[in-house]
């Protein structure tokens, strides 16, 4: 098993080398007839035509069979710190991330803890990292909620809401699948935080880069779809316009995931109503699905409607272009507003004490001079 295990290592850990097609490359070894091992996919050059590599990934390939040695000594060091590896074909491998991502699911994920965690059903609580405290009071009822129905909370260990979720769990005597966006053997601190629950069986600790990885942007951005995929259903506290968060809905809407969004209180600055707006389910603060009126939807504005208004405003008085934005309520930047009152033909910009402002541009009144 140790052996295999290294292939597997080495398989997942080829680079430029989409994690799709490793998948598909050993869906072809598990088909064929006799079924190609994980060991003779590397070791049986001759197999590779068969399995349609192509010229670069034959090179990849030869390239991975010089790093076996190393990976070898990489094995044996995680299994004796009581590291668990689970290739894409094992018992252990969480359903839910074949059934989400399909082909895209990682092709190695490692772990330590409860593996009896990744059989259990399981929602995830998402969110922003700069949360208001709506976002984790609404983290905090739906953590409480879900754990009293036996559910495991999944996570992604980030400040705010993913952190809020964990500690709700434990709180409130449920369990947790902490996913990082970095290797699982660089976690010591948050190791020995939850030595205690990782021990009791209530925290399991997943990762699917290699295991000593640092933390990067690129590696949150990518364990965002994990936490998606291992979650039944989504929720999600509090979301910007942009960002792992927006991303994570956007694409899990395009999937028919079932996400669920907190409605947000008057004045509140999220994203949470345009992604309700895109579809997502709007929940309350207990998490409990709302119907709400089409005027507590905001509604698009033209940019004709934006024209009337900036025209209505200029009639008092001129403005600087952040005055304006300000005025109509929009998250434009400060270039794309000038932008955008330059094309307006009823309205000049002018200097005055080396400041740009905007006003209407004056009717002209006929003069003696006029022909």
């Amino acid at each position: 098993m140790k052996q295999e295990l290294t292939y597997w290592v080495t398989l997942a850990m080829i680079p430029k080398m989409w994690t799709k097609r490793k998948n598909e490359i050993y869906v072809k070894c598990y088909l064929h007839s006799p079924r190609i091992s994980i060991i003779q996919l590397f070791e049986e050059a001759s197999l590779w035509d068969e399995l349609g590599l192509d010229s670069d990934e034959k090179r990849l390939f030869s390239e991975a069979k010089s790093q076996l040695a190393n990976n070898s000594f990489l094995v044996e060091e995680l299994l004796a710190q009581g590291y668990n590896i689970i290739p894409i074909d094992s018992a252990d491998f969480p359903r839910a991330l074949k059934d989400n991502l399909k082909q895209g699911a990682p092709t190695v994920i490692f772990t330590k803890g409860n593996l009896q965690l990744l059989k259990k059903e399981s929602v995830a609580i998402v969110g922003s990292r700069y949360a208001n405290n709506n976002a984790l009071t609404f983290t905090e009822n739906v953590a409480h909620k879900e754990v009293s129905k036996g559910n495991i909370i999944v996570s992604g260990f980030a400040k705010g809401v993913d952190r809020h979720a964990l500690d709700a769990a434990i709180r409130n005597g449920g369990e947790s699948i902490i996913v990082l966006p970095q290797g699982i053997t660089t976690f010591g601190t948050g190791f020995k935080q939850y030595y205690k629950q990782i021990l009791q069986g209530k925290i399991l600790v997943l990762s699917t880069f290699h295991p000593k990885a640092p933390w990067s942007v690129e590696h949150a951005m990518s364990r965002n779809s994990i936490i998606y995929a291992l979650g039944r259903s989504i929720y999600v506290a509090q979301s910007d316009s942009k960002g792992g968060t927006w991303s994570g809905v956007i694409d899990g809407l395009r999937k028919g995931r079932d996400i669920y969004i907190r409605i947000p209180e008057s004045g509140e600055k999220t994203a949470n109503m345009t992604l309700i707006e895109k579809g997502a389910k709007a929940v309350d603060m207990e998490g409990t699905p709302t119907i709400i009126g089409i005027s507590s939807i905001p509604k698009k504005v033209s940019n004709d409607e934006y024209k009337a208004t900036i025209i209505k405003l200029l009639t008092t008085e001129q403005r600087t272009s952040q005055e304006i934005k300000s005025k109509i309520n929009v998250s434009w930047s400060d270039n794309k507003m000038k932008k955008f009152l330059r094309e307006m033909e009823s309205v000049e910009e002018f200097k005055e004490k080396k400041r740009i402002f905007f006003r209407l541009k004056m009717a002209h009144t006929p003069t003696l001079f006029d022909n």
